[in-house]
């Protein structure tokens, strides 16, 4: 007869897979932080834990997307900042706007967008000028090549479901509702 330790082995090895090649050498599951964090918050602040999961979970989402999102936009020399500022313009009905109107919609200090068009400028993607109508007023306006490039990396991140692959179009529109929720609690919108 097996010992309780024994028969406690034996019952989590059965629950794990099999190794390669039917090896019967357990795989271990594996370790998710995340996981490992909110059962610590359960033990000391159990009615927090699931906050605290799901804010970190966010955070390294984040991350995880920025990064997928980065590696498609880098054949293109373009940050996803960068890139949110020419297609920002390249919706515009001119393929004009003032700077200061960009920072609003694109929820970024004035300085980010003045760093982004700048860089984009050098490269002849973008153009500022003073406007006509209030010379304190500076606007930006996407070239043609611009244009083109914002139409390339556009599709690039379209066919890598932006960096979400895996995920159907349902739950995206869940997953922004949700956001949607706690943006709109905090006044962002």
């Amino acid at each position: 007869m097996a010992s309780s330790r024994q028969a406690r082995i034996l019952a989590i090895t059965a629950r794990r897979p099999v190794g390669a090649y039917g090896s019967g050498v357990p795989v271990p599951e594996p370790f998710d932080p995340i996981a490992e964090a909110r059962r610590q918050w359960q033990v000391q602040w159990p009615e927090h834990a699931d906050h605290m999961a799901a804010v970190t979970s966010v955070m390294r989402v984040q991350q995880l997307l920025l990064s997928r999102v980065e590696e498609t936009l880098k054949p293109y020399g373009l940050t996803f900042a960068a890139y949110e500022a020419l297609r920002l313009l390249a919706f515009a009905r001119h393929g004009t706007l003032p700077m200061g109107k960009m920072g609003e919609r694109l929820m970024v200090h004035p300085a980010s967008v003045t760093n982004a068009i700048s860089k984009l400028e050098q490269r002849g993607l973008v153009r500022r000028n003073l406007s006509t109508d209030d010379r304190r007023v500076i606007l930006a306006t996407i070239t043609p090549d611009g244009q083109a490039l914002a139409g390339k990396a556009t599709a690039a991140l379209n066919q890598a479901s932006f960096g979400m692959p895996g995920v159907s179009q349902q739950q995206a529109a869940t997953i922004t509702e949700t956001l949607h929720l706690i943006r709109a609690a905090a006044g962002d919108v």
